[in-house]
């Protein structure tokens, strides 16, 4: 984490972050910081939760500690940001578990149930109470973390895959029903430098960014530029999108 920067006057937006305690929902909550919102981030690590918000910097920013596909949790962090706030502009759905690594043939369904409960349900119960405490009568935008996983086979993280193609799809349903008023995009990330990832590039980074055009994996700031430019009014007529963010690395697909 970062030093708490100099922040810039209030943009009067706030935003709602989930699983930003660190990685990239963090360097998500520092592009919106930096352009003058408000947030609440949500995180599983009340402690690590709490050394986050002091980071970011406590006058603009709460947490609130609980699993993300908890609906009492959800309605906790909604209810607390408005008493906060007073208003909700813009969701991020950030949260998200890889417990297994391993073919998809082999996979335990109880563990598919969970990456599904996390990463998918918990988004839509945070679109739901989101939609239902602000933005259905006052607008906003809604962004959810993809991954390249989700548009791609993604071996030995199927199950990741697959619940992250259903995001994309959870996206275009939002992004169709939540219309006019609110704008729902996702970003799909190929491999970022975060502890999450690590397994992905750890001891072997140069090795793995060689295959990228850009000559580098991503870091949370690059998705957080992604999401403040999703959330802003410079992207007021986009909705329904998945924005990839991959360091290039798909225009080598089907280069032998």
């Amino acid at each position: 984490m970062t030093e708490q920067p100099e922040l810039p006057a209030l943009s009067g937006k706030v935003a709602v972050i989930t699983g930003a305690s660190r990685g990239i929902g963090y360097g998500v909550a520092e592009a919106l910081l930096a352009r003058g919102d408000r947030i609440c981030i949500t995180g599983r690590n009340e402690d690590a939760l709490k050394e986050a918000v002091e980071a970011l910097g406590a006058d603009r920013v709460i947490g609130v500690a609980g699993k993300a596909h908890d609906e009492a949790h959800q309605a906790v962090v909604v209810d607390r940001t408005m008493e906060a706030f007073g208003r909700v502009d813009f969701l991020v759905n950030n949260a998200g578990t890889n417990p297994v690594f391993g073919p998809i043939a082999d996979l335990d369904l109880n563990v598919a149930r969970k990456v599904f409960e996390t990463n998918v349900i918990s988004a839509l119960g945070f679109a739901q109470k989101t939609w239902h405490a602000w933005q259905k009568d006052n607008g906003g935008a809604i962004v959810n973390i993809a991954s390249l996983a989700g548009i791609s086979a993604s071996p030995f993280i199927g199950a990741y895959g697959i619940s992250k193609a259903a995001m994309v799809n959870l996206t275009l349903q939002l992004a169709h029903e939540f219309a006019p008023g609110v704008r729902v995009n996702s970003i799909a990330p190929a491999v970022v430098k975060t502890k999450f990832a690590a397994a992905l590039y750890e001891g072997r980074e140069a090795e793995a960014a060689a295959s990228y055009p850009l000559a580098r994996l991503g870091v949370p700031s690059d998705i957080g530029g992604a999401a403040a430019f999703l959330t802003s009014d410079q992207s007021e007529w986009i909705t329904g999108q998945t924005l990839v963010v991959d360091g290039g690395i798909l225009l080598n697909a089907g280069v032998a």
